[in-house]
């Protein structure tokens, strides 16, 4: 249970990025900010400038989407996970400390989704589109061609040619996984699975 009498009825409310674990600014609650953001999804404030309630982003639209919320040890202070609509600083940067908040791996998701709405509308003109009709041998076989284009890079070239054949490779592998129903989030989790010291291969 929080403590809100700590700091005179208040407690600091850290915001993070659920995807990038970047934080993104810090704030403060009282009981009813809390209860608004529990009921509402939305992470609302308490202004001590103001002395009142303010919901982040009602006037921008830059709203903070609650993921999780939780309390430290103490139980006097608040880490909440958010998916961000847009800068969160009310200057226009994506953090209060003027950080970009993206790291570039996390591209792959926006990839895995790129590709899936491909698969799902199936454009025509498209290239993922094409590499769908084909079938799951022709994508297999498209996946050995850049695995040995990589290899070959890896080998014999440099490491700008290793990079865009190790690209184009992990792009087909996603269209492969997804033809099948999977995703590039099921490797991070097996991965993830592997990483823990009580993992035994199968």
């Amino acid at each position: 249970m929080l403590d809100f009498d700590k700091m005179n009825g208040l407690v600091p409310a850290i915001v993070q990025d659920a995807d990038t674990a970047k934080v993104l600014m810090l704030g403060f609650m009282n009981k009813e900010a809390y209860d608004k953001t529990v009921e509402t999804g939305l992470v609302t404030f308490y202004s001590r400038t103001r002395k009142c309630l303010w919901t982040k982003g009602e006037e921008s639209g830059n709203c903070l989407d609650v993921v999780s919320m939780k309390e430290d040890c103490d139980h006097d202070t608040l880490l909440i996970q958010v998916h961000p609509r847009g800068p969160v600083c009310h200057t226009g940067t994506d953090t209060c400390w003027g950080e970009e908040n993206r790291e570039p791996v996390m591209f792959l998701k926006e990839l895995q989704q790129f590709i899936q709405k491909r698969h799902d509308d199936m454009p025509e003109g498209s290239y993922t589109t094409s590499l769908f009709q084909s079938g799951i041998n022709k994508m297999a076989q498209k996946v050995g061609e850049e695995a040995v284009e990589t290899i070959i890079e890896a080998t014999n070239g440099t490491n700008d040619r290793l990079i865009y054949e190790g690209s184009d490779l992990l792009y087909h592998l996603i269209v492969m996984l997804t033809a099948k129903g999977l995703s590039i989030e099921d490797l991070a989790k097996e991965l993830q699975e592997r990483h823990q010291p009580n993992w035994k291969k199968h």
